[in-house]
């Protein structure tokens, strides 16, 4: 990526503070955070700033009150990409403690930004459909569930390569995605494979699900970072209810076209023994996903376990929609002394663990049932669920606010 020739005219310590807020920004960072990191680099560096971050622009003016020079860098809300934010670290301690210039971090941030992402397409490719398969069983499918849901998952992440190739596809993904995916799931049933068409449709479309976004916007909004988190929360919702309208119109069509699926009386889940199976393979494919280092690959799993049995044991003692709150203090926790241990961001491990617990699976049958609602039953079923959603949300976020509070933190890019 180019430098702006206006930062290269400039003082390098402006332009290095701004490309540090662009590069945490595309690599998934949250408002809060980013402004936090940004303020400690101008600190740093002898400026005096402020900052302001939106899900799609970063305003930071330098100066005193009554001679500002302000800047605008327009953004696109970023996946999340631990692996360039772990470099982004990196290079942002080299230049703080001295041993590279502004200049030089500038340039180093820029070659991060843009560099290619580090699996190629058969990888991600298949850790669209381990992940999918995966979590097929965590929803409580049996054998037939998984393969769908690893064959959906499959079929979602050429779709993702595609739409990465085509903006028009990429604005429309989701729903697109979703609709496939609940086709498929329909297809499948009608050739004869006896599934849970909605626990394969759900399975698969569970990478886009914005569950993590919804998360982090409530997050925001605890912080009081309200532009930021009313923005990203209402993008979110905006996301569930593209995914349910995509499901809803692809079981419609293969309705239409073949007849309706089959129904399952019961399903039988897989026994215990998948469980650990199961707990090896989702946090490697979320690796691959979230574009994490192989280096951190012991530590994500760790996360993944602190997030999976606190989950578990807090439903036990509070409930499943409040014991979302234990799983995500544990991995929270957790995540805080790994930073102080490694000296390495907090969300390498903290991401991970999160997606294991988060609430959109429920969003989504929430608004499926008020689709497709038949009457007052289903669309007070769907009411229910989405306080379970928003609810779960709450847990996830109090679990983590006060896991910040009694754990210690690395300031920087913590």
């Amino acid at each position: 990526m180019a430098i702006p020739p206006a930062l290269r005219q400039g003082d390098d310590r402006i332009g290095f503070v701004l490309q540090l807020g662009r590069s945490l920004h595309v690599s998934g960072y949250d408002a809060h955070r980013l402004e936090e990191a940004m303020e400690m680099a101008s600190d740093k560096l002898g400026l005096r700033g402020q900052f302001f971050s939106t899900p799609t622009s970063i305003m930071s003016s330098f100066g005193v009150q009554d001679d500002q020079q302000t800047f605008l860098i327009r953004v696109r809300p970023g996946e999340t990409n631990l692996g360039k934010l772990a470099q982004v670290d990196a290079v942002t301690h080299d230049v703080l403690e001295g041993r590279k210039t502004p200049s030089q971090g500038l340039n180093a941030l820029a070659r991060i930004e843009a560099a290619p992402p580090p699996y190629g397409p058969v990888l991600t490719t298949l850790a669209f459909g381990l992940s999918s398969g995966t979590v097929a069983q965590f929803l409580g499918g049996a054998r037939n569930e998984v393969i769908a849901g690893f064959t959906i998952g499959m079929v979602i992440g050429l779709l993702s390569l595609l739409a990465a190739r085509l903006p028009a596809l990429g604005r429309v993904f989701a729903p697109v995605a979703a609709a496939i995916a609940a086709a498929a799931a329909a297809g499948i049933a009608v050739s004869g494979m006896p599934i849970s068409v909605f626990t394969a449709t759900l399975a698969g479309v569970i990478v886009l699900i914005p569950g993590l976004t919804l998360t982090t916007a409530l997050t925001e909004l605890s912080s009081q970072h309200l532009a930021s988190g009313t923005a990203r929360f209402m993008g979110a919702v905006v996301t569930l209810l593209g995914i349910a309208f995509g499901i809803a119109v692809g079981g419609k069509v293969m309705s239409l076209l073949v007849g309706p699926a089959p129904q399952l009386a019961a399903v039988v889940p897989l026994p215990g023994w998948s469980v650990p199976i199961a707990l090896v393979i989702l946090p490697l494919a979320f690796m691959v996903l979230l574009r994490a280092e192989w280096r951190d690959a012991p530590w994500i799993m760790m996360a993944c376990l602190l997030a999976f049995f606190g989950t578990r044991l807090g439903a036990r003692v509070l409930g499943a929609e409040l014991g979302a709150f234990v799983g995500a203090f544990a991995t929270a926790l957790g995540s805080n002394w790994y930073a102080r241990i490694t000296n390495r961001p907090a969300p390498i491990t903290l991401v991970p663990g999160l997606l294991l617990m988060v609430p959109g699976s429920i969003g989504i049958r929430s608004l499926d049932a008020l689709v497709a609602s038949r009457g007052a039953d289903d669309v007070i079923g769907g009411v229910d669920s989405a306080f379970k959603m928003v609810l779960i949300a709450i847990s996830l976020v109090s679990g983590i606010l006060i896991a910040n509070a009694v754990s210690p933190r690395r300031r920087l890019l913590s």
